[in-house]
């Protein structure tokens, strides 16, 4: 069903580089601020929080990568999961698994990855 408040209401946050879209043209509201917004997003919660997990999916998403302190947080990195790209790094790379490997270590509590309704 692709609804995701599940996660969220464990404390996931999903973010992109650039929050609008015009229909069917992807990319067409890039360079119009929202890079800047979301980069701001990401160095407060680096700033203000500890034992992070930022998983970056995609080249736009890892630019955001060189803000984060790795010695604070965990940084998972791969190709985007979009078709086009997914079969170069995505498929296989156990980011659910190693976040929530990671979250434990912190003596956080895991997220459950698996919504509600077997939506995938």
């Amino acid at each position: 069903h692709g609804c995701l408040t599940y996660w969220a209401e464990q404390g996931v946050l999903l973010l992109n580089a650039v929050l609008t879209v015009e229909a069917e043209r992807a990319a067409s509201h890039q360079g119009k601020g929202w890079e800047q917004f979301t980069d701001k997003i990401v160095a407060l919660l680096n700033e203000k929080k500890m034992g992070l997990v930022f998983i970056l999916w995609g080249s736009y998403a890892q630019k955001k990568g060189a803000i984060i302190d790795r010695q604070k947080h965990l940084v998972l990195q791969s190709p985007h999961p979009s078709p086009l790209s997914a079969s170069r790094g995505f498929f296989g790379n156990h980011h659910f698994s190693k976040a929530n490997d990671y979250l434990e270590n912190q003596g956080k509590t895991p997220i459950d990855w698996q919504l509600p309704g077997g939506a995938e």
